[in-house]
């Protein structure tokens, strides 16, 4: 198990961890019905938080950020020598809660995305880990909601059972989703993103061993183009470039200088 702690990538605080030690952390929160925010963060999940104050305050407040993507691992290895040979890849991070909660007994939650998707990731995820147990699935109105539906959603998934709660509204208004309902909600929340996608089977998956060499945004951008041109056109050269300069000492990065949100945004 490897837990080297959290450490300063561009102003964001990611924990270098690998799945052994986030497992670790998500059940013994479940367990003990402790607020826990995770999120699986890539370069453009980091980037949200460089370039929004208030957005770092709020990636900062989740308990556990994990290296999702291999420039993220790259760079925490490159500027706080964390050797991890591996990225925690938000995915396999899933599948692996889940089978976690399913050898201990844990129901767990759904949250976002459609119901048909719902549906499916329900089934296959039931499928795979017979023993588990999907106390409740709630789709997302894809839009804000008001405070009092904020609360309906929050008394529907404690009323449910559940101690892990999953979500899937894509980033960043995932992680913004477990920062504004972790502490209501007393268990974990993981903000997993494609993951429902992938799991439900409506989404391909790039081969490993384009994961592994760090190519799965070339695999998403050819499908996605139009979508994703500037993640990945724009946003990962600028990492890089920032990267390079926290490393050579040319520009500091305080994870302590944010904004707290002034007001909850409250995505449903």
């Amino acid at each position: 198990m490897i837990d080297r702690g959290k450490h300063n990538l561009l102003g964001v605080k990611i924990c270098a961890v690998d799945y052994e030690a986030a497992i670790g952390k998500i059940i013994d929160a479940a367990k003990n019905r402790k607020p826990l925010g995770v999120s699986a963060l890539a370069v453009h999940g980091v980037m949200t938080g460089v370039m929004d104050n208030e957005h770092r305050h709020r990636l900062n407040q989740l308990e556990l950020i994990v290296p999702d993507g291999q420039p993220v691992r790259w760079a925490l290895n490159l500027m706080h020598q964390t050797r991890l040979k591996d990225r925690v890849y938000g995915p396999n991070l899933m599948l692996e809660t889940c089978k976690a909660a399913a050898d201990s007994g844990i129901p767990i939650f759904l949250f976002g995305g459609k119901q048909e998707l719902l549906d499916d990731l329900s089934a296959n995820l039931l499928r795979r880990f017979p023993g588990l147990k999907v106390a409740g699935m709630l789709a997302s109105k894809f839009r804000t909601v008001s405070p009092a539906e904020k609360q309906t959603i929050i008394d529907t998934i404690n009323a449910s059972g559940a101690a892990i709660t999953l979500v899937g509204l894509g980033c960043p208004r995932q992680e913004v989703w477990a920062y504004e309902f972790k502490d209501s909600l007393k268990m974990p929340v993981l903000a997993v993103g494609a993951a429902f996608n992938f799991h439900a089977g409506q989404l391909a998956q790039a081969p490993s061993w384009m994961q592994k060499c760090g190519l799965e945004w070339f695999f998403r951008f050819t499908r996605e183009p139009r979508r994703l041109w500037h993640r990945y056109m724009v946003l990962s050269p600028f990492y890089v470039s920032l990267v390079a300069l926290q490393k050579l000492g040319l520009k500091k990065f305080d994870p302590d200088s944010t904004s707290e949100p002034t007001a909850e945004i409250l995505y449903g």
